[in-house]
């Protein structure tokens, strides 16, 4: 153990800060990628059952996010600790803060589970179903709510992995279950006739056997920290630091699932053909934004892990480097996107509205997404090292606390735009707040006190 622990510590505060960024995050953002395609492949072939099942899709997006927001809490939260507590090489005090996260992480699930599934007629209508959506999200959304315990630990499975610097192993696990999803969705939705529960119960069975994967690292002590109840603590001191650490990935995750409410009930003015391609777009938004959230899950490690070592030019380098690359490289998706917006919407339906309604959206949000690096990696450089305050603040502005406004006010003013241009706005608005912020943040960091 004291080997490997010696070695890890070597490749975190010595290995080339681009190559060790990279090393760590292109699996984090295969894993993101194949996510988030997954997602869309269920949009796809649900599309194709009728406009109304199209639209389910997106009501059932709000669950989701909502899983993940206590996913991630956990997750990061305890992910955090992990990494700054191995940075300091106390490897047994970090196995209490995987385990905490890891059983919070899975009650929560559970109760989710339990009581949306009790509720799940009104909690689909909050989410913003119409009637003729209603029935086709309830079927979607009762497998979605069945695999919600398996979401929720899984979020912290995977992040603790990341933090651990073993990207690798957690892209195992994701990957797997996303890639039997897509090749279950065609099986079960056509050729079995099971409709839109079929992709309900595709992605389901996915989650459960992405979940299992996972757990087999710690299982078979792949880890430098441990999973067991012997290590759950009791503690108020170690849950509250857990949550208020990853409160920001809640607020993040959480108003993803507010601001999705709020878009599909503001669409309901426009009629299905506006939730169902303003649907297709968040979905599509959501395959570029896995980019940047991919690299930068990559990046939080490393400045997670260097900072806890006291390594602060390794974190300022970490962070400038992340930026750029993560802008180039969404830069380059999103001109691609930009330029064939009209095709990627009419994969999912055909109908001429809906197709102009997200051709349009999307093209806006494509010009803005360069932005959005900025934003993602100052929210997980905060987050990473404990400064949980201002990462909440960046959290609450990127994912909601501008979008929603202007959602509520811009169609009222300037039609379906104000849909089309809120969350653009609110990337862009968000991007040169963090600025100066880092850099205020940069001016104060103390000299190293070894090398």
């Amino acid at each position: 153990m004291s080997v490997n622990v010696d070695s890890k510590f070597r490749k975190m505060t010595e290995t080339p800060i681009p190559r060790l960024v990279l090393s760590l995050g292109i699996p984090t953002t295969i894993s993101m990628l194949i996510t988030n395609i997954y997602n869309m492949a269920d949009s796809y072939f649900v599309s194709k059952i009728s406009l109304s099942a199209g639209g389910a899709t997106s009501i059932v997006f709000g669950i989701m996010s909502i899983l993940q927001a206590f996913g991630f809490m956990f997750g990061h939260g305890a992910g955090s600790k992990v990494s700054r507590l191995l940075g300091e090489k106390r490897v047994n005090e970090a196995s209490k803060y995987t385990s905490t996260g890891f059983f919070y992480s899975l009650g929560c699930g559970l109760i989710i589970s339990i009581v949306g599934l009790c509720l799940l007629e009104p909690l689909m209508r909050l989410l913003g179903s119409t009637n003729t959506i209603l029935p086709y999200a309830m079927d979607y959304g009762k497998w979605i709510l069945i695999a919600a315990p398996a979401m929720t630990s899984s979020c912290v499975l995977n992040n603790i992995l990341r933090y651990e610097g073993m990207a690798t192993l957690a892209m195992i696990g994701l990957t797997t279950g996303g890639i039997l999803n897509i090749a279950l969705d065609p099986i079960f939705i056509f050729a079995l006739d099971m409709g839109i529960s079929g992709a309900g119960l595709a992605t389901a069975l996915s989650q459960f056997i992405s979940f299992s994967i996972l757990l087999s690292m710690f299982v078979f002590k792949r880890t430098q920290s441990r999973l067991s109840l012997r290590y759950f603590a009791k503690e108020i001191k170690v849950i509250g630091e857990i949550i208020v650490t990853g409160l920001p990935s809640f607020a993040r995750q959480g108003l993803n699932s507010v601001s999705t409410m709020v878009l599909n009930s503001q669409a309901k003015m426009f009629g299905d053909v506006a939730i169902a391609g303003m649907g297709y777009v968040a979905r599509t938004s959501s395959l570029i934004f896995s980019v940047g959230l991919g690299i930068g899950q990559g990046f939080q490690p490393v400045s997670a892990f260097n900072y806890g070592a006291k390594k602060y030019s390794r974190v300022k380098s970490a962070t400038i480097f992340t930026m750029i690359f993560g802008a180039l490289f969404i830069g380059v998706i999103s001109a691609i996107c930009f330029i064939l917006a009209p095709e990627i919407i009419s994969l999912f339906r055909n109908e001429p509205e809906v197709i102009k309604i997200g051709s349009e959206a999307l093209r806006i949000q494509c010009v803005f997404l360069v932005f959005l690096p900025i934003a993602v990696v100052a929210t997980m450089l905060f987050q990473s090292i404990g400064k949980s305050l201002l990462a909440l603040v960046l959290s609450c502005l990127q994912s909601g606390m501008i979008f929603i406004p202007l959602c509520l006010i811009l169609p009222r003013i300037i039609d379906i735009l104000g849909l089309q241009v809120a969350q653009p706005i609110a990337y862009f608005t968000t991007a040169m707040i963090s600025i100066p912020m880092m850099i205020i943040f940069f001016k104060k960091l103390p000299l190293e006190t070894h090398k």
